[in-house]
């Protein structure tokens, strides 16, 4: 349940916050393509607060933070039968780096949020999460507390996601909104990837697809005979795509295996083949109308869909470009306390801690 819900519990605390962060696929794939670049540099220092495992910009990362989500991680391998690493050992220092980085990397975004003024409202927050509890619960408080159970959860946790997620919403539309796609752009695309957007000579066809020659020499013969293709087709047919339509498809030159291709563009209308053998097995293929010319898609047909493929490249390059800067920005604004650095950070990431 829960688990299938956008990196939702338990996927949104076995990754790091780059997943925590998703507001789309495109920009969960910027994060994940950046690796962790937004986690701090390798300068910084100063004390951390008792309680505190980091401090980023005078930010707190708390240690009760970081036992919870390493809990529910814990709790979220054994439901699934798997063995949960030992102290001490490489694998959870592992899962320890990413937990800790992740928690960083929220404090990071968290900082910029309020440096664009972003809010986020406890309405917000609720409307989100009455909307996740009618979706996957039916709006069943039962059910929905249950599941919080189940994953080793708490409804605190859940709405510090919503949060999380919220404020990612806001960011990345903020450092995006600028993005604009001009005509121009699009034309030029539409020429550059013509290619793209050309049609090959088509014909209408039906055919039937079996596995031995026998079966199609006597659907061949039942055809010869008067039976009728369609019927036959949707009775015997393997080609599920074509099936319900009693066999009939559109044929692309050279879009389909070389003997269909070849009988389909040199028949005549109305002719019926003989069984023919293809990789596939063996097919019974009627040709129902002539030959058309190989066309091109014109661009006002595929001109929205132009505009919103360069829409997400533009925005890609934005936050890419965005994400990547906050590794200088926070640079020097990064203090861990002993034991939570990580292993790429120098000497000086440590601060004193008396937690």
């Amino acid at each position: 349940m829960l688990s299938s819900i956008c990196a939702w519990p338990p996927s949104l605390f076995l990754m790091s916050s780059h997943i925590r962060l998703n507001v789309s696929v495109l920009l969960l794939a910027l994060v994940a393509a950046l690796g962790l670049v937004a986690c701090g540099g390798s300068s910084g220092g100063g004390d951390v607060p008792p309680g505190a495992i980091a401090v980023v910009g005078g930010l707190k990362v708390t240690k009760a933070q970081f036992d919870a989500l390493l809990e529910q991680q814990k709790k979220s391998a054994e439901s699934k039968g798997q063995a949960f690493p030992a102290v001490g050992t490489p694998e959870y220092e592992a899962v320890k780096a990413t937990v800790v980085k992740g928690l960083v990397e929220e404090r990071e975004w968290e900082l910029e949020g309020q440096s664009m003024g972003i809010q986020i409202t406890d309405q917000e927050i609720e409307t989100q999460l009455n909307q996740l509890k009618q979706q996957f619960f039916q709006g069943d408080e039962q059910k929905y507390n249950a599941e919080l159970a189940k994953q080793g959860l708490t409804d605190l946790q859940v709405r510090d996601e919503l949060r999380t997620r919220i404020l990612s919403n806001k960011i990345f539309e903020a450092v995006t909104k600028n993005v604009n796609v001009t005509e121009t752009d699009i034309a030029n695309y539409y020429k550059q990837n013509s290619s793209n957007y050309a049609q090959p000579e088509s014909r209408e066809v039906r055919h039937i697809l079996v596995k031995t020659q026998a079966q199609a020499q006597d659907l061949y013969n039942q055809i010869k005979g008067g039976a009728d293709f369609a019927a036959l087709a949707k009775k015997y047919t393997q080609d599920q795509a074509s099936k319900a339509d009693g066999g009939k498809f559109t044929a692309y030159k050279g879009r389909t295996v070389a003997p269909f291709d070849e009988f389909v563009f040199k028949a005549k209308t109305g002719d019926l083949s003989k069984p023919i053998k293809t990789q596939f097995g063996w097919h019974i293929i009627e040709v129902l109308g002539p030959v058309k010319p190989a066309s091109e898609t014109p661009l006002s047909q595929v001109h929205d869909s132009i505009k919103t493929t360069l829409t997400q490249q533009e925005q890609n390059t934005t936050m890419k470009n965005w994400i990547a800067s906050l590794k200088t920005k926070y640079a020097d604004e990064i203090s861990y306390a002993p034991g939570y650095a990580p292993a790429a950070a120098t000497a000086d990431t440590v601060g004193t801690s008396t937690g």
